[in-house]
């Protein structure tokens, strides 16, 4: 037997802060991993939902995108703009769907803003320090098992 697999830290957090914010957000969690393929070095997969009429969709996936960096750069202390290029690209296309260019930027620092306020709180914060130490034990989790960690976070 070889030796034990091990995975980024900075990673787990990131993915563990989309899952969070989704999780806080109402958006079901299908499976979290920080298993690298060629195109990414992790990633936070979604379930189907039933999302209210009400809802401000748009908003709550700018949320979930924004996340991943926030939760990174809170353990890390810094942003990996780089690294988080896709969430961004995602995040950015949407942002235009609410704001006007010139507007654009201003409303992204204000959910990077509200994604840090979330990530703040007592009880997300170790619903990501869980989920963290799961992806780093085992690399993959289910979105049961994030639920669990989530609730247990939260409790």
């Amino acid at each position: 037997m070889g030796e034990p697999r091990t995975y980024d830290p900075a990673t787990a957090y990131h993915e563990a802060g989309h899952a969070v914010v989704a999780l806080a957000l109402d958006r079901p969690v299908h499976r979290v991993s920080v298993l690298p393929n060629r195109e990414r070095l992790g990633q936070c997969e979604f379930g189907k939902g039933v999302f209210r009429p009400s809802e401000d969709w748009i908003e709550r996936e700018i949320l979930i995108a924004l996340a991943g960096m926030a939760a990174e750069a809170r353990h890390t202390g810094t942003y990996g703009w780089d690294e988080a290029e896709r969430d961004l690209r995602y995040a950015r296309r949407l942002i235009l769907q609410r704001a006007s260019q010139r507007q654009a930027e201003r409303f992204e620092r204000r959910m990077l803003s509200k994604v840090e306020n979330l990530l703040a709180d007592e009880g997300h914060w170790q619903a990501v320090e869980l989920i963290a130490a799961e992806l780093l034990k085992h690399g993959v989790i289910s979105g049961r098992a994030a639920r669990h960690l989530f609730d247990r976070g939260c409790e």
